[in-house]
């Protein structure tokens, strides 16, 4: 089976972003990249860029990661709060769900509290305060 790992981009807060993300999820980066590690003449890095990061990974759960980069100046900014994607968590319990869902919306806002739904899931939504969309939920009979 496949496995999806979600990747975002970030203005030049993608390390403070991934470090707010491993005091939810606990774990350790498997990999850190920084535009200045891959400078040559061919690929000349701005000063002010060579410490935002190219690659970061962060394993997430069994055989999934959550990744990201800094966009460089010279591409332009990423629109942080657009509203084409999110990015789904299955809890494996509600107290999971609850750790979860209270540790990532700190500071951001929660459009949907955690709570039952109609549809017989335990979900709630928000985007964070990096402006990322988060949805998470339990799903007692997927048994996940």
């Amino acid at each position: 089976m496949a496995i999806i790992n979600p990747h975002v981009n970030f203005n030049g807060n993608a390390e403070e972003a991934f470090t707010f993300y491993k005091s939810v999820f606990g774990g350790e980066f498997t990999k850190i990249i920084r535009f200045k590690d891959l400078a040559s003449d061919e690929f000349p890095v701005a000063e002010k860029e060579e410490n935002k990061i190219m690659h970061i990974v962060l394993p997430i759960g069994k055989g999934s990661a959550l990744m990201a980069n800094d966009v460089p100046e010279i591409l332009g900014t990423t629109n942080e709060n657009e509203n084409r994607s999110k990015i789904v968590i299955s809890a494996a319990s509600r107290e999971e769900a609850d750790k979860l869902f209270n540790g990532l919306s700190v500071g951001g806002l929660v459009e949907g509290p955690i709570g039952d739904t109609p549809w017989g899931t335990y979900f709630g939504c928000f985007r964070d305060k990096y402006g990322i969309e988060w949805i998470v939920e339990f799903d007692a009979a997927a048994g996940v």
